[in-house]
């Protein structure tokens, strides 16, 4: 499995501003998007997880605009698996167009039951998953 996914997008009118820019809102949806289909390729869906007990709530995000991205430009998005515990993940992202690096961010995740919102042990839910996880942590791009 590669350690580094890639997401394409096309920046929609509805995503931009009046300059005809994307607003800086709409990170963190993309990140959700590629985060979404990041796990999807390590063998099972965020939905799955739920299924099993397993939800991972945002604890905390960030995100560095460097330039602007317009109107039908396509992006892609750049994610990786930056931290692992057995009580959090944390992703990080770029949002790259033509080689150049457009905005940079991270998501940080616990591990949490779907039933109780208390942490869990994601090596104790589903230790499948994390050893696929601890596979592909990457300190860098």
């Amino acid at each position: 499995m590669e350690k580094i996914n890639r997401l394409n997008i096309t920046a929609r009118y509805a995503e931009t501003d009046m300059m005809g820019i994307i607003h800086h809102s709409v990170y963190p949806v993309w990140f959700e998007a590629a985060r979404t289909e990041f796990i999807k390729v390590t063998g099972i869906t965020y939905s799955e997880l739920e299924k099993q007990g397993v939800m991972l709530p945002l604890a905390e995000l960030s995100c560095r605009y460097i330039s602007p991205v317009h109107y039908e430009d396509e992006v892609t998005i750049e994610t990786r698996v930056s931290k692992l515990s057995f009580a959090k993940i944390e992703f990080s992202y770029r949002v790259i167009l033509d080689g150049e690096v457009k905005v940079e961010g991270h998501t940080l995740h616990g591990f949490v039951s779907s039933e109780t919102f208390r942490p869990v042990s994601i090596k104790k839910a589903n230790a499948e998953f994390y050893e696929k996880l601890k596979e592909i942590v990457t300190s860098g791009w």
